[in-house]
């Protein structure tokens, strides 16, 4: 049975791997200034961000609808047998009941997968799923691989402000830290597919220094590792973090840095960064 793969933009897969792999890729749309764009079409983090700054009101986003994902199930199983669908957490976005609602019209032929991750958490899941698939791994060993690796993952970013996850309603149990000192980085993770408080430090570096030291704990024991780097606007605080996690002395290799897409960095601000990984 051949399984085509379909995901959604706030995957964030750059455009060049994704066309390489044959990944088909369903656009979130953001709504500045009255307009609304595609999500890694038609507009960048930066241009929002700018917007912002100029006085513009914060972005709001939305999931595809039903037909968007009807008319890119049409087109995959043209060429496929079966769709498996990946998408972002259901407590962030309505994607996933979106793409159940048009999987209705094609029966036994799709699966969606709520990842309960965003960003490279959804794109490490893709890139796994076509990494088995192209072994010649049947559908249900390819999402008990998923499962496992939606249970059993390493997450952890900052923020510059929580402004923006306080916008767009996305602060889930972050909440806590709105009102910390100035200088007082938060430190993020997705927990059931909801944004949770995971710590706080003093400054860039102590922050970084902190998120090394949990992923430290979680690797313990744990023999070939692959991170997935992330960040928005600024590539120079990932940077530093992805040379201390390399540098660790643990299994570790660099799966992937990529820039946030605008959907995702809509809701987190400029200045995000961090990393998701797995091991295998």
């Amino acid at each position: 049975m051949k399984v085509a793969l379909i995901t959604d933009s706030t995957s964030d897969l750059p455009r060049p791997l994704r066309e390489r792999l044959g990944v088909r890729v369903v656009p979130l749309y953001v709504n500045l200034g009255g307009r609304i764009y595609r999500d890694w079409e038609e507009i960048t983090p930066e241009e929002i961000f700018k917007k912002v700054r100029e006085g513009e009101a914060f972005p709001t986003t939305s999931q595809p609808s039903p037909e968007d994902f009807q008319r890119a199930y049409q087109e995959a199983l043209q060429e496929a047998d079966h769709v498996l669908s990946i998408h972002i957490s259901a407590k962030l976005s309505g994607t996933v009941q979106s793409a159940l609602l048009a999987a209705q019209n094609f029966p036994e032929r799709i699966t969606v997968f709520d990842s309960q991750a965003a960003s490279l958490g959804i794109g490490m899941m893709v890139l796994r799923a076509h990494e088995l698939l192209q072994a010649g791994q049947a559908l249900p060993e390819v999402l008990r691989e998923l499962e496992r690796m939606r249970q059993d993952h390493f997450v952890r970013f900052s923020v510059a402000t929580l402004e923006f996850l306080k916008r767009g309603g996305r602060i889930g149990g972050a909440q806590a830290l709105l009102g910390t000192l100035l200088g007082i980085k938060p430190i993020l993770t997705l927990k059931e597919g909801r944004v949770e408080a995971a710590g706080r430090a003093r400054g860039e570096r102590k922050a970084r220094e902190e998120i090394l030291k949990d992923f430290q704990a979680w690797a313990r024991g744990r023999e070939h590792i692959r991170a997935f780097f992330l960040y928005s606007a600024e590539e120079n605080a990932v940077r530093e973090l992805k040379e201390m996690v390399l540098a660790s002395g643990l299994p570790v290799e660099e799966a992937l840095v990529s820039e946030l897409g605008a959907v995702i960095a809509s809701h987190t601000g400029p200045g995000t960064y961090g990393f998701y990984a797995y091991s295998l």
